[in-house]
């Protein structure tokens, strides 16, 4: 029975290797390669401390697995209190630490490239894209007018859209985040962008994606009853597209009901 147990106890550790090694093959992982430079950064680390927490992993579970083995085959040796070992306590103390600092001081330039305006890409603190504001449950979107700039406070000739957010490839963009309400996490998985929207903070976020294509845009914060409804995409597009966009969203938002010529017609009269 005990050799049961300590076969036992070292088999989950086993399925648990298998199971992360199989995770991509079934899409059980992060759903593509980032679609910015950033994000590719942000993968480098987490496989970074993908591969430290397997090998101690690893290391702690033989450990285990040796002693479990061992204790199974001497039935005759009796348990007795011992204090331990002064030098694997402090070893294990140490090393952590060790690891833990190394890591702190590793990923500093990907989060003062991320998150420290002072270095974020020139003109995107200027010229924001887009005002994007988390309610209860939907993604309200404001973009400035075609040829002007991004207002702090909404403008008589604004744009908006409702979970349908554009964007140019090719250049680093910035939108600004807002909570109408409760706190939301405004959540980009292809591109690693993860940022909670705080009630009463404006919250500036930069990406540069380098591709064309859709993408999700979620919520990644427990907002309410409705949470799971606030599903929304990121449209990546060439520049003349993304202008041609905002031209289409201009012309739909100014549209009276009549034709054209009939518009004319009645200005006329």
């Amino acid at each position: 029975m005990r050799k049961f147990w300590c076969l036992f106890f070292m088999f989950w550790p086993i399925a648990a290797i298998v199971y992360s090694a199989m995770s991509p093959a079934y899409g059980w992982w992060f759903p593509g390669a980032s679609v910015t430079e950033l994000g590719q950064r942000i993968d480098n680390l987490f496989y970074l401390i993908l591969i430290i927490i397997t090998v101690v992993f690893i290391g702690t579970q033989v450990a285990l697995g040796y002693a479990l083995w061992k204790a199974a085959h001497n039935k005759d040796e009796k348990s007795h209190f011992s204090h331990g070992s002064h030098n694997l306590e402090v070893i294990w103390s140490v090393a952590p630490a060790v690891i833990l600092l190394f890591l702190a001081l590793y990923q500093m330039d990907v989060w003062r490239d991320f998150r420290v305006k002072a270095y974020f890409p020139e003109g995107t603190i200027e010229s924001p894209i887009a005002e994007v504001t988390a309610r209860q449950f939907e993604w309200r979107i404001r973009y400035p007018a075609p040829g002007k700039k991004l207002q702090l406070k909404p403008q008589p000739d604004d744009l908006y859209a409702v979970n349908d957010l554009h964007a140019p490839i090719g250049r680093a963009v910035m939108i600004q985040l807002r909570s109408e309400d409760v706190q939301h996490a405004f959540f980009l998985p292809h591109l690693r962008i993860k940022q909670d929207a705080i009630p009463g903070q404006v919250i500036p976020i930069w990406f540069k994606a380098e591709k064309k294509g859709l993408f999700e845009l979620l919520c990644a914060e427990l907002c309410g009853w409705g949470h799971y409804k606030m599903r929304a995409q990121l449209t990546a597009e060439r520049e003349v597209d993304f202008q041609d966009y905002l031209k289409k969203l201009q012309a739909d938002q100014n549209y009276d009901g009549f034709p054209a010529s009939d518009s004319v017609a009645k200005k006329e009269e």
